[in-house]
């Protein structure tokens, strides 16, 4: 085989490997505009946000060398897996495309989510989480539940409250948008914003 054919069959094949692995920096993947972004989050501080091309973007703070990003995409799927996070002080800023689908799962720590429109469903086992949703007649239905701690759910005005012996708080709202909101939080403080 010719060797410019060999080289051109080796870079066509790694093109096509979809996930990176990577360490405290930056990890990153072009992807689509309103795609299903999964991700599993160990411990720590996360701040999930537009990016301003179409790209999955993971940033790990520099004081977590042993942190590990796995990123996968394919046409309108991705993952991102973060994983070996320290106990204390980790930081992670996900970038993503503006109009996503975000299935967050979150073992820990505190989650700022602004920016992003699509579907929202949110987990997170303690901590506290703040999503900003935008324009609530963008969405079909929220729920939230928090186990323990404070749900604040005032960008959806007349949304349906209850509370179980002040420790169960939940909440849900039907609207006539096309997105669905759904977060829930084990223990801590649960804030749905404009």
């Amino acid at each position: 085989m010719h060797p410019s054919r060999t080289a051109l069959i080796i870079l066509a094949a790694a093109a096509f490997v979809p996930v990176l692995h990577a360490q405290y920096g930056v990890t990153e993947k072009l992807f689509v505009s309103a795609g299903r972004i999964e991700m599993q989050l160990g411990a720590g501080t996360y701040m999930i946000r537009p990016a301003s091309d179409t790209h999955i973007r993971v940033t790990i703070s520099e004081n977590s060398p042993r942190a590990r990003v796995a990123l996968t995409a394919n046409a309108t799927r991705a993952t991102i897996a973060v994983t070996e996070t320290p106990s204390n002080n980790f930081q992670a800023t996900i970038e993503v495309p503006k109009t996503s689908d975000l299935i967050v799962r979150l073992s820990g720590g505190n989650l700022v989510l602004s920016g992003v429109t699509g579907n929202k469903d949110i987990d997170s086992v303690a901590g506290n989480a703040e999503i900003a949703i935008g324009d609530a007649n963008e969405y079909a239905s929220m729920e939230a539940t928090v186990k323990v701690g404070d749900l604040n759910v005032g960008a959806f005005t007349g949304a349906k409250t209850e509370d179980s012996f002040g420790l169960l708080h939940r909440a849900n709202w039907s609207g006539k948008g096309r997105y669905k909101l759904r977060a829930n939080l084990g223990a801590g403080n649960l804030v749905l914003r404009k």
